[in-house]
């Protein structure tokens, strides 16, 4: 037998050379010309201050080139359907994988849309009842809450070899919506002295609805309609003229020679208003909608959204109604429990989906949640279901802050599937803030020096260890620990909570005392949100900052979305006397080429569009008559240039003083965003950034009782210190501010803590501590004072 005498090592073959991900000259947004290689099959963190350019770097360059490239292979005829990227500012991207991207994007707030169809879940429960069910009712659609049963008879005509032959057909369909509800849960009613005052006639304005005044088009319909005297009090009307107003079927009426439509309020207000999710509408449209329209539960199907026939169906006792509205760790024993071999595939896959959601820590949720109520770490985390247990390697997976929302006693769940994902042979890209996620990465990029226009360069590159030795700020913050406080402050009064029973809570009394910092705690699921936004939000005098999502398209900026622009718009007009509608880039003073957009966008079907400065108004938005107008020396696409904390000494003094903006630039200040320039599109702003500019908005309202839902979502170490003293001042001018929080230094700054749980979903829903911080980590009785007895030192 021949022996080899060689022991030299083969030479590495020239595939496996390839182990760097390449970045030379990324410019995106505020990247300033970074290069930086990232070694692959490995877990690296990016770091550094909300606005220093990590979701830039990852998302903004790294990952949209990976799908752009991706989509390219597909035909033209298939790219013309889907999104279209543009290629980022960069000059060399290479050693690019497949990238697989887990945003922080709320999930859609469709009213239709809940955990099991969003995750895939509802759809295998469906084939199963199908085939299963007894009794048989029919195909997976009869089980689904959003396919109405219709059926139909007719005519057709078909041309055949060159004749025209007419034959009957017919046609049904069997859904499982509830015919009540529409599938929707809920039937609304309308409060009607909330529609119009009913000692008024039409005429002297008794329609209370935003938008339906008698001088426009729908004075013109309600005159000339005949069906009601618009002069006779709405209290006057007949049952046929008030049913009419409110209720009649669409009509087609002739006015003054205009061929119109006439229809009642109610069918009017229910397609145009309520059609929409309540949190994309304008602000006084939604206190409208609020005002006048209860949601109660459908009495037909008790709010499970499915008809009679649906519910009927049962595999071993349980209909779909019954499996939806079970805890998911519940349903997943169910499942395991059923030994039915013609479905074999179908159990696997569906066992193998709920199983994900118990080991990501979702077990607590159940099928039938609308996805609109979840939480900002809720949602990401239930994007990641799809990708567990999945058998591709060498993927790149980009994860943004996915700590968001987990208690520390839950992150080091997360840590361990990040690191799992790693070692099938993975890269994983993570945006991150929180010390314990960071001390699990390979290799950390650490973005800075500062935030916006300071940011964009790479500061440190390398191990942990070495940033905990380097100078950068993330590396001098790196292993601050608050302290518990000495002395805390006395409350002024308390605000009883008594039986509180949304979603998971047992029958909660609690009283949260008021003129005080408290922070509610508590592990995922526990019930903090359903405590608070379910017990709290809702009253008199509370201001409710949650996570929900800024919405703005690119002409939304922070000047327009905080109000400021209104006080300013009003000074250059009274300096210059013209109009205010002459100041805005969407009214009367924009640029007539580029309708006050900046750039012209030019669309070229499946390719990426084209964005070109406009040559008229060179970017700046308006009209150049317009930019002849000053106030203070300045013209408006000069103040909209400036940085908040520019503005605020601009309108703070001099010639340009003006109380009203320099008050919202406070907050702006106040909140950590004087970097932000006042112009800067929304858009581009990341989740923390978003996070305070709502806080400050918030800030503005009158109310004695605030309530903030992670304020520390997307906030860098340094910045926490930066909020806690915002805290601090808002209690110190006589407000009491509720903290939902899992941040262990904000919960060492409480005056007082309650902690929810032991656990997550049943095992949840109960206030397991009160008081001081000092005494929770003395106590160690439950997670949180555990982790943050191990937090503080003590």
């Amino acid at each position: 037998m021949a022996t080899s005498t060689d022991t030299q090592s083969p030479e590495p073959h020239v595939a496996d050379s390839h182990d760097l991900i390449r970045v030379q000259g990324a410019r995106e947004n505020n990247l300033k010309d970074v290069s930086i290689e990232i070694p692959k099959r490995r877990l690296t963190v990016f770091t550094g201050v909300s606005g220093s350019g990590k979701s830039s770097l990852v998302f903004g360059t790294i990952a949209a080139e990976s799908q752009r490239m991706i989509n390219e292979t597909y035909s033209a005829f298939v790219q013309g359907f889907m999104p279209t990227l543009a290629r980022p500012e960069v000059d060399v991207l290479d050693g690019l994988t497949t990238a697989i991207i887990v945003d922080q994007e709320r999930m859609g707030g469709n009213p239709r849309s809940t955990v099991g169809t969003v995750t895939d879940a509802n759809a295998m429960l469906r084939i199963l009842f199908s085939r299963l069910g007894q009794p048989h009712i029919g195909s997976p659609q009869a089980f689904s809450f959003n396919v109405a049963s219709i059926s139909g008879a007719g005519a057709v005509t078909v041309e055949r070899a060159g004749q025209t032959v007419k034959e009957r057909r017919s046609f049904s369909i069997t859904g499982g919506m509830c015919p009540r509800c529409e599938g929707m849960g809920s039937v609304t009613d309308f409060d009607l002295t909330q529609l119009y005052d009913d000692s008024k006639s039409l005429n002297e304005g008794a329609l209370t609805i935003p938008g339906y005044s008698m001088d426009g088009w729908y004075g013109r319909i309600f005159s000339g309609c005949g069906f009601f005297d618009p002069d006779k009090p709405i209290r006057k009307f007949t049952k046929k003229e008030l049913h009419d107003l409110l209720y009649k079927e669409p009509v087609k009426i002739k006015i003054e020679g205009i061929n119109l439509t006439y229809e009642g309020l109610i069918p009017k207000i229910q397609k145009s208003m309520l059609a929409k999710d309540v949190d994309s509408m304008q602000p006084h449209i939604r206190a409208f909608v609020e005002r006048v329209v209860t949601f109660t539960t459908c009495p037909d199907c008790g709010g499970t959204r499915l008809s009679e026939a649906a519910r009927s169906s049962k595999i071993a006792g349980i209909s779909i109604a019954d499996a939806c509205a079970m805890q998911i760790s519940d349903l997943a024993a169910w499942v395991r429990g059923l030994d039915e071999p013609s479905v074999a595939p179908l159990l696997t896959k569906l066992q193998h989906t709920l199983d994900s959601f118990v080991e990501i820590g979702l077990g607590y949720l159940s099928l039938d949640r609308p996805s609109g109520t979840l939480s900002g770490g809720e949602a990401q985390r239930t994007k990641m279901i799809r990708h567990l247990g999945s058998s591709l390697t060498d993927v790149t997976y980009v994860f943004d802050e996915p700590t968001i929302g987990l208690h520390p006693h839950d992150i080091q769940r997360m840590n361990e599937l990040l690191l799992q994902l790693r070692d099938k042979g993975n890269t994983v890209l993570v945006v991150e803030h929180k010390p314990e996620a960071i001390a699990i990465a390979d290799h950390v990029v650490d973005l800075g020096p500062g935030a916006g226009t300071a940011g964009g360069e790479v500061v440190f590159e390398g191990t942990v260890e070495g940033l905990r030795a380097a100078g950068t700020l993330t590396g001098r913050h790196l292993d601050d620990r608050a302290s518990v406080k000495p002395s805390v402050r006395t409350p002024g009064g308390v605000l009883q909570v008594r039986g509180a029973g949304t979603h998971n809570l047992r029958d909660v009394d609690v009283d949260i005392p008021l003129g005080v910092l408290v922070v509610v705690t508590g592990v995922a699921g526990s019930g903090k949100s359903s405590l608070i936004h379910g017990s709290v939000s809702g009253r008199d005098g509370v201001v409710s900052v949650d996570q929900g999502a800024i919405r703005g398209s690119r002409r939304s900026n922070p000047a327009t979305y905080t109000g400021l622009l209104d006080p300013i718009r009003k000074a250059f007009a009274k300096a210059n006397g013209v109009k205010p509608a002459l100041f805005s880039a969407n009214s009367q003073g924009a640029c007539p080429t580029c309708n006050g957009a900046g750039v012209i966008y030019t669309d070229l079907a499946m390719m990426a569009g084209v964005a070109t400065v406009c040559e008229e108004c060179e970017g700046k938005r308006f009209q150049a008559s317009v930019l002849e107008y000053r106030f203070g020396g300045r013209d408006i696409s000069e103040v909209l240039a400036m940085s908040v904390t520019e503005a605020e000494e601009f309108f703070g003094a001099g010639d340009a003083r003006t109380p009203a903006a320099h008050a919202i630039l406070q907050r702006l200040a106040d909140v950590g965003l004087g970097y932000l320039s006042l112009g800067q599109p929304l858009t581009t702003l990341s989740g923390g950034e978003r996070q305070r500019l709502k806080l400050a908005t918030h800030m503005a309202e009158k109310g004695g009782v605030y309530v903030l839902d992670e304020p520390t979502t997307g906030l860098h170490l340094a910045d926490v210190e930066h909020l806690l003293g915002l805290l601090d001042r808002l209690v110190d001018s006589g407000k009491s501010v509720i903290v939902i929080e899992h941040h262990q230094a904000v919960m060492a700054h409480a005056d007082w803590i309650i902690d929810l749980g032991p656990g997550a979903g049943h095992d949840g829903g109960r206030v397991v501590f009160e008081g001081t911080p000092a005494d929770l980590v003395a106590a160690r009785s439950t997670l949180t004072g555990e982790h943050l007895a191990t937090y503080v030192g003590s």
